[in-house]
């Protein structure tokens, strides 16, 4: 693939998990806020207005919902890394980035996160 690939961001999604390393935050569940950027071509979407072409960002959404609030988690920066595994094996994109935060994880903070991006292997080979 040449060129610049499209994106499709889902914003501040806010699920309920268990993530932290405090006694507390192992045993009560808290609100992560989670964003995504999918890197891909839409231009087949854009020509058909078909779903086929592209990835139905609801599909996306449930995924990730479903493996947050099954998941347990010490680290944000592990619960994000899973997500873009995820992401990247089960749909078809080229690149995702993944931010997780924990707000009111910090006093001073309205919140604290991660910010990754992970490719699909071997993408940026193609051309």
């Amino acid at each position: 693939m040449t060129g610049t690939l499209d994106k499709i961001r889902i914003r501040d999604l806010v699920v309920r998990a268990i993530v932290g390393v405090n006694p507390d935050e192992r045993a009560n569940r808290q609100d992560v806020l989670i964003n995504l950027t999918l890197y891909l071509d839409t231009r087949r979407a854009g020509q058909s207005d078909k779903i086929a072409g592209t990835v139905n960002y609801r599909t996306v959404t449930r995924r990730v919902i479903q493996h947050v609030e099954a998941s347990n988690y010490y680290l944000v920066e592990a619960l994000a890394s899973n997500i873009a595994r995820i992401i990247l094996a089960e749909f078809p994109v080229e690149r995702v980035r993944v931010s997780v935060e924990k707000p009111g994880a910090l006093r001073a903070a309205r919140s604290v996160g991660v910010e990754i991006e992970r490719e699909r292997e071997g993408a940026g080979e193609r051309g």
